[in-house]
């Protein structure tokens, strides 16, 4: 999806994007009952009209009720082999022509486990058909160009799954937390996020919102568990603590962008990740479900399979 100028106008200027809505209700019987929870782990998870993060016990596993961590991940290792077929099929697609792809952002307070995620679910996948991008502050270049231009740089191309550790919500969780924009500015960026989803969507990429969410103490004892651990001690960041004092600020912000940036073509799912095992299960699921949704199929061979198998033979 390549930068044009006139649609960047159009994200600076705000334009009419769907309204946030969230799926119906799951049924009861997707509130399911460790391993062998069938449901539908997405609806469950998806934003629905006055979802905030408060309203979300972090502690809670949905759709894991009776679980525990042995058998989250084993549950976990049971979704590996699938997760992987599906995910070679979009590769092989993508290497057809097929521009279907799959672009996963990750939202969360510091500590809630974006890297851990990393390791424990997107290390499943082929990495020839994965691309991560960390987003940190801004550089001197990036500043120079509108808040979407580095998240377009960074998108998956046809047949790759896409993984945002942070994204383009910072420019609007940050600027309302920090106060580092005015109420306009902040409107013209939860707008233009809409419209940019929405293309991207309609460009042929599956796009999967999830916010890790974790509770206040929670963050606290990781901070502290860091801290005693000499070999995590490259992992923390004193500037986490300052952050940590705009806590309820950033809650306000997170509630405002689950408000108004979960659309029909990009919801948001809010993740319970107090548990790292069901928050590894949970990201493991979702994806999963939408990889299923794109009934992928292997592409046909575009030569004479036969007459390629009577030269190798003959070769």
């Amino acid at each position: 999806m390549g930068k044009k100028k006139d649609k960047d106008k159009k994200r600076r200027k705000g334009r009419s994007v769907p309204e946030p809505v969230a799926a119906a209700e799951p049924t009861p019987s997707a509130a399911g009952n460790g391993p062998s929870f069938d449901g539908d782990l997405s609806a469950l998870l998806r934003v629905r009209p006055g979802t905030s993060l408060a309203s979300v016990d972090a502690d809670s596993t949905p759709g894991f009720a009776s679980g525990d961590k042995e058998a989250g991940r084993a549950a976990l290792a049971a979704m590996d082999e699938e997760l992987s077929d599906l995910q070679e099929r979009l590769y092989a697609q993508g290497r057809a022509g097929g521009n279907r792809r799959l672009l996963l952002v990750l939202q969360g307070m510091d500590t809630s486990g974006k890297g851990g995620v990393m390791r424990g679910v997107v290390d499943l996948m082929d990495p020839q058909g994965v691309v991560i991008t960390a987003f940190k502050a801004p550089t001197e270049q990036e500043q120079q160009h509108d808040f979407l231009w580095r998240i377009e740089r960074a998108l998956p191309g046809p047949g790759l799954v896409g993984v945002f550790d942070r994204s383009h919500y910072e420019d609007v969780l940050i600027g309302r937390a920090r106060r580092l924009a005015d109420e306009v500015e902040l409107d013209r960026r939860h707008q233009s996020i809409n419209g940019f989803e929405q293309d991207l969507v309609d460009s042929g990429c599956v796009l999967v919102k999830c916010i890790l969410h974790i509770s206040k103490d929670e963050q606290k004892q990781r901070l502290l568990d860091r801290l005693a651990d000499p070999t995590k001690h490259w992992k923390y960041n004193p500037g986490d603590v300052d952050e940590r004092a705009l806590w309820e600020d950033y809650q306000r912000a997170y509630d405002l962008v689950l408000e108004r940036n979960s659309t029909p073509a990009a919801p948001f799912h809010v993740v319970p990740a107090n548990a790292k095992w069901y928050r590894n299960w949970a990201i493991t699921r979702i994806l999963l479900e939408h990889l299923r949704a794109m009934d992928l199929r292997w592409p046909e061979a575009d030569f004479n399979v036969h007459a390629e198998m009577a030269r190798v033979q003959a070769s």
